[in-house]
């Protein structure tokens, strides 16, 4: 297995009103949300974001880490699953030119409204059957996203990782330490289907032969 690693240091840390947020969530607005459209990104905020733009303020901080990490260059490939709108591949490309990006997203609208320069590079697909061969990618990311599926499916799409990436991957997922941290994460919680605490996290980890570098959000 890999290792427990925050490349997501440098992403800018939201303030966020945990119970506020737990006590205006019903479960139509989760509904609502895990269809992933228009009102997930650019809908009402109970739905998801309440607006889902492009900033650069978000990315470009994070993809120097990302750059020194993996040792990425204009011959490195990489593939985001759940890209949403490509906003860091966007930056990646910026970063470094010429390098090889792909994304996949489950969510049509998003990849419809994906940054014009990042469109021919990104596409609808489901996480637990990527549309790639075995090996395509140096590097394989997927940011707060395999969390979104049953635990069924979660296991599919960390195994799809494993199968296309070259054996450099990273995850983040919804998880906690403590008790408090987990009624948080469920008061916080919108559209994830598996939350687990972190050691049970790691050991499912182990149970389906992940093994990519790996980090928790918890809010």
């Amino acid at each position: 297995m890999g290792k427990e690693i925050d490349l997501m240091i440098n992403y800018p840390k939201a303030k966020r009103n945990v119970e506020e947020r737990g006590a205006s969530k019903s479960e139509e607005d989760r509904a609502l949300a895990r269809k992933f459209g228009k009102d997930f990104f650019d809908g009402d905020r109970k739905n998801g974001y309440g607006g889902f733009n492009y900033m650069p303020r978000f990315w470009q901080p994070v993809i120097p880490t990302f750059q020194e990490y993996w040792n990425l260059t204009s011959n490195s490939s990489l593939l985001d699953v759940g890209c949403a709108k490509g906003f860091m591949l966007y930056d990646l490309t910026l970063l470094i030119p010429n390098m090889t990006v792909s994304g996949i997203d489950i969510s049509e609208y998003a990849i419809e409204n994906a940054v014009e320069e990042i469109k021919p590079f990104v596409s609808v697909a489901n996480a637990t059957s990527l549309p790639y061969e075995d090996n395509s990618f140096d590097v394989v990311i997927s940011i707060n996203t395999v969390h979104n599926l049953e635990r069924e499916d979660c296991a599919k799409a960390l195994q799809e990782i494993e199968r296309v990436s070259r054996g450099k991957s990273f995850i983040t997922v919804d998880a906690y330490r403590n008790e408090e941290e987990k009624r948080r994460m469920f008061d916080w919680n919108l559209t994830a289907k598996t939350i687990m605490s972190v050691e049970e996290w790691e050991i499912f980890f182990n149970e389906i032969g992940y093994t990519g570098d790996y980090y928790w959000f918890i809010p």
